[in-house]
């Protein structure tokens, strides 16, 4: 794979984190490798209040959201699009049309949108609360309780080792629990069992592996630390009994707009009852006994991680290594395809405008278009491209996971137009033009053998028209392949792509 463009001293990055509560835009200067922040905008939009029976948004809270970013769009606008990255969470993941929201929400911003899986998002996460914690401190626990779920990693240094994210957030649990906005002791103690027993399926793993210091994110654990602090619980860190103490003072009121807690803020309190509780039961089921308050989350994990994708540390390789291990591909194999799908992209990138970050998707697709011969050999492909999908590849977006899973699908045999159309509109395009130069080199090496291909191969493309240039005489003595190439050119000309052989 070629070098990533590095990132000169000087340049501006800037992180936008669609949260189910608030949306949080960070923007930091590039320099001398690390970054220095020099301006956050936060907004709260409570996204997650606005998603209803249907899996969709409501309208004013989808208007709430597209000026918040419209908004963010005017600092961002002049910005290049590969030193932006914006990031949507849990309310999208759960939207039964992610697009319909994606796109205007897009445009708004000025730039595209990636959801994340909730293992990624756990990941983003520690990522940023590590870069913002001292070092060698051992292994620890991160939490960030969000609008519509919550995330829990164990990590080391920059690693996380362990990560899980449940369904349950401040803004999704208030309304789960406390609809009618009463509140009272019996209904708290119900929906403290509720909330603990989402915890049975990783509590245990989590006390085994063990961590030296808990720490929680974002603004729902500032928030219940503001409050310690105020009611004199402490300072610095969330003890079990502050805990104990502000649930006490809190179920004083009979609802929660008549909340009064010293160091809550109007605007946390009609969220802040279900943050709590949350709070509360990760305490009780992981056996904690003391959390102390990052200053980094989501966002400033985010520009990490897109220092990373620029260097060649891409926590995507690792992803597809582990990915190729895991299923037995042959490597061999995936090398020589690779090595002549990216001759076919160097020759039609220019033409075809495919960017590298394409150029890197084609890559990775090479290195396990065979993931799927672990589970039969008949329709490997489909096999592979569900793996793709579904697995919980480190460091890809969903979006991204869904142009590899494509990639895979199409390598062979017709073309499902129904994984195209599933992508957003920007990506359908490049993608498509993508598997063609993945198709042919898995054609090529159809034979498994080492043989290189001949030095004067070439391909040459004129919008939709592909001609594919090989010697007579090679041609001649492979008559499978010519089969093959040919058989090809009836595949491509059912998704309007004119493909043909000239022979030298």
């Amino acid at each position: 794979m070629p070098t990533r463009p590095r990132f000169k001293d000087g340049d501006l990055l800037a992180a936008v984190d669609l949260g189910s509560n608030s949306f949080h835009m960070v923007v930091a200067r590039y320099v001398l490798g690390q970054l220095r922040v020099i301006d956050r905008l936060r907004e709260t939009v409570r996204l997650a209040e606005g998603l209803n029976e249907r899996r969709s948004l409501e309208p004013h809270v989808t208007q709430r959201a597209l000026d918040t970013l419209d908004r963010f769009g005017q600092r961002l606008r002049a910005l290049p699009l590969e030193r932006v990255r914006a990031i949507a969470t849990s309310t999208v993941r759960q939207l039964d049309n992610p697009q319909s929201f994606l796109v205007p929400a897009g445009t708004a911003l000025g730039h595209s949108i990636n959801v994340v899986s909730g293992r990624e998002e756990a990941r983003l996460i520690y990522l940023g609360v590590a870069h913002g914690s001292p070092p060698g401190e051992g292994r620890r626990l991160v939490m960030d309780i969000g609008g519509g779920s919550t995330e829990f990693i164990i990590g080391e240094g920059f690693e996380p080792l362990e990560r899980e994210s449940l369904q349950v957030g401040c803004v999704a649990s208030t309304r789960r629990f406390f609809d009618t906005g009463k509140l009272s002791r019996k209904r708290w103690r119900e929906a403290l069992t509720e909330v603990s027993a989402e915890f049975q399926q990783f509590a245990a793993t989590y006390r085994r592996r063990g961590w030296r210091q808990a720490m929680g994110a974002s603004g729902t654990v500032k928030a219940i630390g503001q409050v310690a602090a105020s009611l004199k619980l402490g300072r610095g860190a969330i003890s079990a009994e502050a805990i104990t103490a502000i649930r006490s003072r809190l179920l004083e009121f009979p609802s929660i707009d008549a909340v009064r807690l010293p160091g809550l803020s109007a605007e946390r309190r009609p969220v802040f009852p279900g943050g709590l509780l949350i709070l509360e039961a990760a305490f009780n089921e992981l056996g904690l006994s003391e959390m102390t308050v990052s200053k980094n989350a989501m966002r400033e994990g985010i520009l990490y991680d897109m220092l990373g994708r620029a260097s060649d540390s891409d926590p995507r390789d690792a992803s597809i290594q582990a990915l190729a291990v895991r299923y037995g591909v042959d490597a061999e194999q995936a090398a020589r395809v690779e090595a002549s799908a990216l001759r076919l992209f160097s020759d039609t990138e220019a033409d075809w405008k495919l960017d590298d970050e394409m150029r890197r998707m084609l890559g990775w697709a090479c290195r396990i278009h065979e993931i799927g011969l672990a589970i039969a050999h008949s329709q490997y492909h489909q096999h592979g491209a569900y793996l793709v999908e579904h697995s919980d590849i480190a460091g890809f977006s969903r979006q991204e996971q869904q142009v590899l899973a494509a990639l895979v699908r199409n390598q062979r045999r017709s073309i499902a137009a129904s994984t195209l159309d599933a992508l957003p509109e920007a990506l359908s395009g490049p993608t498509l033009l993508t598997l063609v130069l993945l198709r042919l080199a898995v054609l090529l090496h159809r034979s498994h053998e080492p043989t290189p291909l001949p030095s004067t191969l070439r391909l040459t493309v004129d919008g939709r028209s592909i001609r594919l240039r090989l010697p007579s005489d090679w041609l001649a003595s492979h008559s499978l392949t010519r089969s093959d190439l040919d058989t090809e050119t009836e595949l491509l000309a059912a998704v309007g792509l004119d493909f043909g052989i000239t022979a030298d």
